[in-house]
């Protein structure tokens, strides 16, 4: 395989096998072996496993914001729309996946915030990217007298993103979709109900 090809099958075996162990459960050996490189080429194409993980968050954020600017950015639809798009692409997934694996980027925010800065820095600006997504979505929505004029499309955005996530969490604890269906129940019925 070319060297490029080589580093983006190692960072997919990796995240996929990340995405189901956690980072610090997940050994270079395995993830090599998935690839199928060979175990000594790895400081080839990273300097150290923590640079290897920025490397797979970058991998999860690429995907993650793939489906942000697919959904939250669709100009066909209305905002309110497009945040709903965004939550039933994901529901869609986790269903698909049994409920098992939940959101690589929350499970690594998880795993990792409290050990490594550069981790946490880096999970800190994929948050804020998908919270700006929608935010704009709120702010287009709250223009537009769809939702309360009086929310705060930022502070709301995060609490959205916050509570979308512990939804993700419950569902993986009790193996079930209700807590996603709840979360965008409340958020729609409650949260962004006009006054």
């Amino acid at each position: 395989m070319p060297r490029e090809d080589t580093r983006l099958a190692i960072i997919r075996e990796g995240a996929r096998l990340i995405h189901a162990k956690g980072f610090n459960n997940t050994g270079l050996s395995d993830i090599l072996t998935a690839a199928g490189v060979p175990k000594g080429s790895f400081y080839f194409y990273f300097r150290n496993k923590e640079a290897f993980g920025l490397a797979v968050i970058d991998h999860y954020a690429t995907a993650l914001m793939e489906v942000g600017q697919m959904t939250l950015r669709n100009g066909n639809l209305e905002p309110l729309q497009r945040l709903d798009k965004f939550f039933d692409f994901f529901r869609k997934a986790f269903q698909a996946a049994d409920m098992h694996g939940g959101c690589p980027v929350g499970n690594l925010t998880q795993e990792m915030s409290d050990l490594s800065d550069s981790f946490r820095g880096r999970m800190a600006e994929i948050y804020s990217q998908i919270t700006g997504l929608i935010a704009g979505c709120l702010e287009e929505a709250r223009e537009r007298g769809d939702i309360p004029r009086s929310l705060d499309a930022e502070k709301t955005a995060q609490f959205i993103f916050d509570s979308w996530e512990g939804a993700i969490m419950h569902m993986k604890l009790t193996r079930d979709i209700e807590p996603l269906l709840t979360c965008r129940d409340m958020l729609f019925s409650c949260i962004l109900a006009r006054e």
